[in-house]
């Protein structure tokens, strides 16, 4: 077993709370009420995730190999 590392996005909800995305694992995504409850439903989803995958014989997507960069445009707001 190894530790994996993958990139949560935090969007800020107008209602309150917080969802949070896993790009890299497609349709891993959750919710907390605070930053703190978000990112430890994000290891738990993330955790589940992994497992489903694990006991299905399905490929474990990992980050090694994933850049990242922010592109910025101009559009009417």
């Amino acid at each position: 077993m190894r530790v994996l590392n993958y990139r949560t996005l935090f969007r800020k909800e107008p209602e309150g709370g917080y969802t949070v995305l896993v790009p890299s694992l497609s349709g891993c995504v959750t919710y907390g009420d605070t930053i703190e409850e978000a990112i430890e439903m994000a290891k738990e989803a993330i955790q589940l995730y992994i497992e489903s995958l694990h006991e299905h014989g399905e490929v474990i997507p990992t980050e090694e190999n994933t850049l990242e960069y922010n592109v910025a445009v101009e559009a009417y707001a």
